[in-house]
């Protein structure tokens, strides 16, 4: 059985070599951002699996194991629907600006491989064609390259950030959760780590409890160092008038919202520094979505297109086949653990929309 442990950050940065960035409007219309995840200056191996029925995705092809690229030089989830994937380019325009990418042959002839995935939370800011674009791209870019330099930490944050700002999961609001772990296998250490933007047409909660479903998946440092949410203290159960109001307020959201809520899609990254092909990225990132199904209940509707990034940074050791199994079995934990934490991080907001109550909001007696 596998043992590990958080990493220092529990966050994806514990994986050496990657950093974040966000780049998020709200107001006036908007509700809606853009979030990087970049990899070392020369790329990480990366693989892809997407599911569900509406898929919103860039260059997942290029990372089918039978192609010739294997290694990409960021990441991109954003909100905005298919109008998001242009995010994307304004981050292939700012690595291409630091020369990093593809060599072409010819010095300064680089092509950045950036593959990305977007969730819909079109209009929920109020103003339907409020959607980032390639600057959304370019600053969330740069954040993540201030980031990996050390002169800024934005990239951290948790909740209402970034590609999160304008998510829901089941009427409640979502958001950007990370976790890692560290595990002690006979090849040696390895870190294995999960950024999730929650938007999940499904709930993350049980309707019976109100316990969130991937509770039970926390480990003590998942609770700490949430902005919101007190020092030490597991999620509880709620108490029966939580549950009432919790569904009579649904109700009423549901009656009164001016966009969908049954359009959504849930996306991140799994990543590990142990040394890994493209087929068993892809494999960390099926593995991933099994993490997904134990925080959300239905997951992978017609109506997600739920999309995880698998990266390795190589720079641990090789796993051998028993250390691969910890690793796929630690991928769907900090998956789980990822999507707990991005709800317990969200906060309530309200838009001439409607309003999108956090969970520690709508259930106040799990919190004690």
């Amino acid at each position: 059985m596998s043992t590990w442990s958080a990493g220092p950050r529990n966050h994806l940065t514990d994986v050496a070599g990657l950093a974040v960035g966000h780049h998020q409007r709200t107001g006036d219309g908007w509700l809606t951002g853009t979030t990087v995840v970049l990899a070392p200056p020369d790329g990480a191996v990366g693989g892809a699996d997407v599911r569900g029925g509406g898929p919103g995705t860039r260059e997942t092809d290029l990372l089918d194991p039978r192609n010739m690229v294997e290694r990409v030089h960021a990441v991109v989830l954003s909100g905005g629907s298919a109008f998001g994937l242009g995010s994307a380019d304004g981050v292939m325009r700012t690595l291409y600006a630091e020369q990093r990418g593809l060599q072409m042959g010819q010095p300064g002839q680089v092509v950045p491989i950036v593959p990305g995935a977007v969730v819909f939370d079109l209009g929920r800011g109020g103003n339907f064609s409020a959607t980032p674009d390639a600057a959304f791209g370019e600053n969330a870019c740069r954040a993540a390259i201030l980031g990996e330099s050390g002169e800024a930490d934005e990239g951290l944050r948790l909740g209402s950030v970034g590609a999160g700002t304008g998510t829901q999961a089941g009427g409640l609001r979502g958001g950007i959760g990370s976790a890692s772990a560290v595990l002690e296998t006979e090849c040696g250490a390895v870190t294995i780590a999960a950024l999730v933007v929650v938007n999940a047409v499904g709930s993350t909660v049980d309707p019976e409890t109100g316990e969130l479903w991937g509770a039970r998946h926390l480990i003590e440092a998942d609770v700490n160092g949430i902005p919101g949410w007190p020092e030490g203290r597991m999620p509880g159960l709620p108490d029966q008038a939580d549950l009432e109001a919790a569904r009579q307020a649904a109700q009423e959201a549901n009656a009164t919202s001016a966009v969908p809520r049954t359009l959504a899609t849930t996306i991140g990254v799994v990543a590990t520094d142990a040394t890994l092909t493209e087929s068993q990225c892809a494999r960390i990132a099926g593995s991933g979505h099994d993490g997904m199904a134990r925080a959300i209940n239905p997951i992978h509707t017609m109506f997600d297109g739920d999309t995880l990034f698998g990266l390795s940074t190589h720079t641990a050791p090789a796993p051998d086949a028993f250390a691969f199994h910890q690793l796929l079995h630690a991928a769907g934990e900090v998956v789980t653990r990822s999507i707990v934490r991005a709800m317990l991080a969200a906060e309530t907001v309200g838009t001439p929309a409607g309003t999108w109550r956090c969970y520690r909001d709508a259930f106040p007696s799990a919190v004690g």
